[in-house]
């Protein structure tokens, strides 16, 4: 063989490597979704969103809740027997309010129980799903966050203020504009909120009470909002999370990087002379998105 014979082998050799490992990290993702299945009698449905390194060149791609999405997710609820409970498991920086509301009304409509798991975050556009489940399954550390909408960069409350701070007079027409496409857009999310805890038994009062909280703009956008606060809201939380979602969770890794941020032994350190058993991941990377 010659040396341009080798080249080539060794180039078409790491050409498919990236697509052979995504084919066997997707066959060990479906085994894991029906192994809790499974255990649980349910449909899981996984919305996870990471970064992930899809193409040949290695670029990751950032994901959030599109068009897409919802979809799928509608397609999978449709599939599904009015008699069998879906699990949801949620890790998202949130998305289009189209595609979340669409989703959170299909939860919503179903006639058996939906629970939603959240092992780390489900902010936004993923806390208005949360919203459509008869039980939110919570890490002890993870958050929701405010479904406040956001025009662009602005937060729709934000707008809103202005009208209040100064004159109109003294107000251009695009930011009056603005102004009231935002009052138009916090009108639309919060009766979408409101109708969502109502068509889950909540009282009136209590919707009501929820809704100004997570959709008037009383936080910041990213505002981390703990089991515990979810909890004071009057939102029906649970961290009874199986162990299996945590393993699920490391089957969607974020693309290695040449210095990883986090490093950690990847073993369980216990108290006394218990034992200690390898568990999967040595490394973690996390990223945070502005939304």
């Amino acid at each position: 063989m010659s040396f341009f014979d080798i080249f080539w082998i060794f180039f078409i050799a790491a050409s498919l490597s990236p697509l052979i490992r995504q084919r066997m990290l997707e066959a060990s993702r479906f085994r894991l979704i029906r192994k809790i299945e499974q255990m649980r009698g349910s449909r899981v449905i996984a919305l996870i969103h990471r970064q992930e390194t899809m193409s040949l060149l290695g670029f990751p791609i950032m994901r959030y809740i599109t068009i897409q999405d919802s979809e799928e997710v509608l397609r999978a609820i449709k599939m599904t027997d009015d008699d069998v409970p879906i699990d949801l498991i949620l890790h998202t920086p949130g998305g289009l309010v189209l595609a979340a509301e669409q989703i959170a009304h299909a939860l919503a409509n179903h006639k058996a129980k939906v629970t939603v798991f959240i092992p780390h975050y489900a902010m936004s556009g993923g806390t208005l799903l949360a919203l459509a489940a008869d039980e939110i399954v919570m890490d002890e550390n993870a958050v929701l966050g405010p479904v406040d909408p956001q025009l662009g960069e602005y937060p729709a409350a934000s707008i809103l203020k202005v009208l209040e701070m100064k004159d109109r007079s003294e107000i251009d027409d695009d930011t009056l504009i603005l102004a009231d496409i935002a009052q138009k857009a916090i009108n639309q999310v919060r009766n979408c909120v409101k109708t969502l805890l109502l068509k889950k038994g909540m009282d009136e009062a209590k919707a009501e009470r929820i809704t100004e909280a997570l959709v008037m703009g009383h936080w910041t956008h990213d505002y981390p909002i703990t089991v515990e606060e979810a909890r004071k809201l009057g939102l029906p939380i649970s961290t009874d999370m199986p162990t299996e979602i945590y393993q699920l969770m490391t089957l969607f890794p974020q693309p290695m990087q040449r210095r990883p941020s986090v490093q950690y032994v990847p073993v369980p350190y216990k108290s006394g002379r218990g034992e200690r058993r390898p568990v999967p991941g040595k490394t973690g990377s996390y990223t945070f998105y502005r939304l």
